[in-house]
């Protein structure tokens, strides 16, 4: 379809048939992987590196100067705590002098991603000036420590409990690192090609193969090949050497260290499908029909020309991603010559009856598709690839908002970081899906990746469940937002980063919109910042004219050159107004009243969505008292705040100062129906930016907590995005020995339409919800130890009740495991909730005793946590703090040892609790 930047329509429609990057197996399976992939028979193998690590932090000497890939600004002090929205600054000049770098080396790896052959790196026909001894051969690493991945080094800590990086986690992330691994090449391989595949490393990644400097990649959230052939000596000794190099003051949040992703070795014949060289499109989608598309583009990095054709046959995937039945359409290329040295593209095309649709539950299912691709040269087969891939429509109306084949479908989606909470950066498969299954549980149906690509895996998670995604790419521009960020590299990276996140996503259904930008300085800059916007927009729709681009806003107005340049109006808060409260009058802050309107207004032509909304903040089980009037409110002490304890009121009244309760954006949405939706900041807390309180490890932002426990604001988005659910909930909790007598309000978030609320059996009254009331409030109740009742009515008839009890001394733990039947390959895990209740059962709302994990059986604790935010227990400990009553831990089965695994838990006077689990070998 046409770029809709360019054009007058009222509409765009996104028809893209989407697929997850060509890979031979899905990646929900890692066993699967590495048993089809060892089959040295096959045309292309896919081999999971995820053992034989040796993992060592710092250079040989002790200096990294000459490993560094460039010079960077000097930091004479941190820029750690400043407000989220402070206007981003003008790149710092550096001189370059003669300094030796790495850069001319790393430059060419990602020529394949220069649109332009004449602006592409040629590699400097000499080595580098560095002895690099821990990347060659003959180096013993026998000292250094085993390793598996993913692997997120910084996680273990300790945290810095003084001074800076706040913002970062409090948790060091930075300073060089390095990874050794054998490589077992067989003779065999003699005339294959044989990359490395790094889902994801940080960051300044240099690879070395033998001693030799392979190539490299400087963004930490991208996606990147090497190409390890001419380094490689198949039937001898091989070593793989990748050091990482995190810069201090370089993220606004934790980005974690290591090698957190997946790293893979592909093998090839010199003719293949080259990365991520399938692209699938369904042009036409009816429910009778669906046309699917194609495009393969084969590689032919021999020495001679190669003629090729391609086999492409469609299959239907279950529900497990695995193909099912017979091909249900089968097409055959003509011969294609493609040169040496060159790439050329096959293309296709063929009719699907009866097409089985994907779209988000809980009205449509996510039905997917797999295109697999047989490449034969001269009859002979030489590479085979399965792409998944999914028939919808998408198309985005100015008016209305989201339609998904032809249904109208309001984005009620939250923003989330990449870190695990816990786990930290290493990107672990049930973990996001545990995230995204609670998020699914309070009615999202959108997830925004912020601010950077995310793991491959997460994609594969969101298409099987149905969520709909908006993929981002950078935080940061040309200006920078933190000394060390991403702003250093952009002006040679930008093309290559966009343009290799969207070939290896944009066959993905769940992804609906790209977004090349969040919050950027150049919002500042006028016609100079629109035309940075102008330039990725056009990157994106080159690689994919299918699907919409946008930036998220929180400066730039309707007035301005750069909302122009993109397809959808993304908003950051501004759509209910930033620091419209009389206190901010004459300061220096963003100030802007409501702008949906202006927007409207100004683009009648494109739909407008909210990229992030509320930032709201509480602390899971902590009330602070008063309660405040208003439904929103900044924080501030004796206003939901309370910078002694550093927590925040779970009232769920409060929000960061350009923000806003969830109340207020809800009446800022039904008042402008024609916005699509929301993406909340954010769907879980994490690690990092601990705005209000710097002094904190952890965000207050999340409707979840670090350790995936709901806060009361779960309840409340639940009420709104779930209405047909029969659902109440009531608050504070009811144990407050020290108010007797004293006013302590209750607030109560229900599907229904009204509630009426009893203390100890007394009626409190009953209420109706308001055209604009979200939560039902009685403000004057006083304090009462026994029970509060809340029962709640819908068209006048009973819908749903809640009760909550005063509890008395902690004397017991009670245990549950999210799940009991685990897989036995080394990565499934089970998340163990600990509760603390008294002698008849009830939860303690407010206890804090300490509770230990033991585990037997084939088994290990892998981390704990509480969800405080406030908390520096290592995540490694067994001993762990409850927060308000309730305390995780996660456990992991060994790889290959099934058998029956006992977690126990034990507190000081409490009496203990024992969970059973079960791990069995894993299967396809």
């Amino acid at each position: 379809m046409q770029d809709t930047h360019r054009q007058a329509a009222r509409r765009l429609v996104s028809t893209l048939g989407i697929a997850v990057a060509a890979s031979l197996l899905p990646a929900l399976s890692p066993l699967a992987v590495q048993a089809r992939a060892a089959d040295s028979a096959a045309p292309r193998q896919h081999i999971l590196l995820d053992d034989g690590w040796r993992f060592h932090a710092g250079d040989p000497d002790g200096g990294s100067a000459p490993y560094l890939y460039d010079v960077r600004p000097e930091v004479t002090a941190s820029a750690d705590g400043k407000v989220a929205d402070a206007r981003p600054e003008e790149a710092a000049r550096v001189a370059r002098a003669d300094t030796p770098v790495l850069k001319p080396w790393i430059l060419p790896s990602g020529n394949a991603f220069i649109r332009d052959p004449a602006r592409r790196y040629q590699r400097p026909a000499t080595e580098p000036a560095v002895d690099a001894p821990f990347a060659k051969l003959a180096f013993d690493d026998g000292s250094w420590r085993p390793v598996t991945l993913p692997h997120d080094w910084a996680i273990e800590g300790p945290f810095l409990t003084t001074g800076p990086y706040g913002g970062m986690g409090r948790l060091k992330t930075w300073g060089p690192a390095w990874y050794r691994r054998k490589l077992d090449i067989p003779a065999a391989d003699r005339g294959r090609k044989i990359f490395l595949d790094v889902d994801g490393a940080m960051s300044y990644a240099s690879v070395w193969v033998n001693g030799h400097l392979a190539g490299g990649w400087p963004y930490g959230y991208n996606s990147f090949r090497i190409d390890l052939t001419p380094w490689l000596q198949p039937g001898g000794a091989n070593q793989l050497a990748i050091r990482l190099d995190n810069p201090p003051e370089s993220a606004r949040w934790y980005p974690g260290a290591g090698l957190y992703r997946n790293v893979w070795l592909t093998k090839t014949a010199p003719v293949h499908v080259g990365q991520w060289g399938v692209t699938v499109t369904t042009p036409e989608v009816s429910a009778e029909s669906a046309r699917v598309a194609w495009q393969v583009a084969v590689d032919n990095e021999g020495g001679t020309p190669a003629s090729a054709t391609v086999t492409t046959e469609l299959y239907i995937l279950d529900d497990r991603g695995r193909i099912a039945g017979k091909p249900v359409a089968t097409a055959v290329s003509a011969p294609a010559t493609v040169a040496a040295g060159t790439s050329g593209t096959v293309s296709g095309a063929t009719t699907v009856s009866k097409p089985r649709l994907w779209g988000p539950p809980p009205t449509q299912t996510p039905h997917r598709y797999a295109l697999v691709a047989t490449v034969r040269q001269d009859g002979r087969v030489v590479d085979r690839t399965e792409t998944p891939f999914g028939i919808r429509t998408v198309r985005f109306d100015p008016d209305r908002g989201l339609l998904v084949n032809g249904e109208h479908i309001p984005l009620r989606g939250v923003n989330n970081h990449h870190d695990l909470g816990a786990l930290g950066a290493a990107f672990n498969v049930r973990a996001a899906e545990r995230q995204l299954e609670i998020m699914r549980a309070m009615g999202a149906n959108a997830v925004r990746l912020s601010h950077n690509p995310p793991d491959p895996q997460l994609l594969d998670l969101a298409d099987r469940m149905g969520f709909l995604v908006m993929d981002e790419v950078f935080d940061s521009w040309e200006r920078k937002k933190t000394p060390l960020d991403f702003h250093l590299i952009f002006p040679d990276w930008h093309e290559q980063d966009l343009r290799a996140m969207i070939r290896r996503d944009r066959n993905h259904p769940s992804i609906i919109i790209w977004s090349i930008g969040n919050e950027v300085g150049e919002q500042y800059t006028d016609k100079a910042g629109a035309a940075v916007a102008h330039e990725l927009h056009r990157i994106a729709h080159e690689e994919d004219p299918t699907r919409p681009t946008t930036t998220a806003m929180n400066y730039a107005k309707s007035d301005m050159p750069l909302p122009a340049e993109v397809d959808v109006i993304g908003l950051n808060y501004q759509g209910e107004g930033i620091r419209q409260d009389p206190e901010f009058e004459g300061t220096d802050r963003i100030r802007t009243p409501p702008q949906y309107p202006l927007f409207h207004a100004k683009f009648p032509d494109k739909m407008i969505l909210s990229t992030e909304s509320a930032s709201a903040f509480s602390s899971r089980g902590v009330y602070l008292f008063p309660v405040h009037p208003s439904n929103s409110s900044i924080v501030r002490d004796g206003r939901g705040g309370d910078s002694h304890s550093q927590q925040v009121s779970g009232y769920e009244l409060y929000a960061v100062d350009f923000g806003a309760s969830a109340d207020k954006v809800f009446a800022s949405l039904d008042r402008n129906p024609y916005v699509a939706g929301e993406f909340v900041w954010t769907g879980f807390d994490y690690l990092g930016e601990p705005t209000p309180y710097y002094g904190a490890r952890s965000s207050y932002s999340g409707i979840v907590d670090l350790a995936g426990f709901p806060k009361d604001r779960y309840y409340l988005y639940q009420s709104r995005w779930r209405p047909d659910l029969p659902m109440v909930h009531v608050l504070p909790h009811w144990t407050w020995p020290e108010r007797v007598g004293q006013v302590t309000p209750v607030h109560v978030f229900t599907s229904g339409d009204e509630a009426e609320l009893f203390v100890n059996g007394k009626s409190q009254g009953r209420q109706k919800k308001g055209p604009t009331a979200y939560r039902l409030r009685w403000d004057a109740v006083k304090y009462e130890p026994g029970e509060i009742t809340v029962v709640a009515y819908k068209n006048g008839k009973e819908w749903a009740r809640d009760t909550v009890k005063t509890a008395s001394a902690p004397a017991a733990l009670q245990a549950q495991a999210d799940r009991t039947a685990l897989a036995s390959d080394g990565r499934d895990l089970a998340f163990v909730t600990v509760r603390i209740v008294d002698k008849d059962g009830l939860p303690a709302p407010r206890a804090h005793d300490r509770v230990r994990f033991t585990v037997e059986g084939p088994a290990d604790l892998v981390a704990t946590d509480n969800g405080d935010a406030t908390s520096f227990e290592s995540f490694q400990a067994r001993d762990r703090a409850a927060f308000n009553g309730l305390v995780l831990g996660i456990v992991r089965p060994r790889a290959g040892a099934g058998g029956t695994i006992t977690v126990r838990a034990d507190g000081a006077g409490l009496k203990g609790v024992a969970v059973t689990l079960l791990s069995r070998p894993a299967t396809r």
